[in-house]
């Protein structure tokens, strides 16, 4: 009687361990997949929030789009980072609308320029990941900025009508987490009655900004990730 008690309680033992490793390993999957809410999409032109891009419009657009312009509200910008979340491949992205900038347009070219972001303010749909973000892993009490600034003109071709796109190449200087370094992408820009948006996204190298990939409590974060910005421009 006692032998088979045992034999039981083993059996028993086996399947109850058995059980936490296929939660273990199905928990995150079926949350991930199937209760997480999908990352948004990247920041694009299409169809941006609070812009006219109808051709029947008179303002600023119809007046050319030489002289200085400013950053405005409808502008976002924030990260897109791959993370490894306890075996299951994730998505995260942390964005705020708090960006500051200024653009000087002569001809078809952008001769300088710069924007900022409010890093401190930016936001993920993890309160947890936010705390980390801001304390450990970018300091944002020491660092709380991220700033591009051009460095070439950027030569757009012809100034597009209104509700057009067209894309160039930027390069400038990145500073994030107290450190410098150069960097070129693509971007592009769409004109409205308004003004005109830009939009883009920055390689970024943790390392080559000290800034040390988060990998704890079975999370892992890919060394690289990248700056998404959507900007929309308002005479200034």
């Amino acid at each position: 009687m006692a032998g088979s008690i045992r034999r039981h309680w083993k059996r028993w033992l086996i399947a109850g361990v058995a059980t936490a490793a296929v939660l273990g390993t199905a928990g995150p999957y079926v949350y991930i997949n199937y209760v997480q809410d999908k990352p948004p999409a990247a920041l694009s032109l299409d169809n941006p929030p609070g812009s006219d891009s109808s051709g029947g419009s008179t303002g600023s657009g119809e007046q050319g789009v030489e002289g200085a312009w400013r950053v405005g509200s409808g502008s976002q910008a924030g990260y897109r980072v791959d993370e490894v979340l306890f075996g299951q491949n994730v998505t995260a992205v942390g964005r705020t609308e708090k960006v500051t900038g200024e653009l000087e347009i002569a001809g078809n070219r952008a001769v300088s320029g710069s924007f900022t972001v409010d890093l401190a303010s930016v936001k993920s749909d993890s309160d947890q990941r936010d705390g980390q973000f801001r304390g450990r892993v970018m300091n944002t009490e020491r660092y709380p900025e991220a700033t591009f600034e051009l460095t070439e003109p950027v030569d757009f071709g012809s100034a597009p009508a209104v509700g057009e796109q067209v894309s160039a190449k930027a390069s400038g200087e990145l500073t994030v987490h107290g450190e410098t370094n150069p960097v070129s992408f693509e971007l592009d820009a769409q004109r409205t009655a308004e003004g005109f948006r830009v939009n883009g996204s920055i390689p970024v190298t943790f390392a080559d900004y000290g800034i040390e990939a988060p990998d704890f409590g079975g999370i892992a974060v890919e060394d690289e990730g990248s700056i998404e910005f959507l900007l929309a421009f308002d005479r200034a």
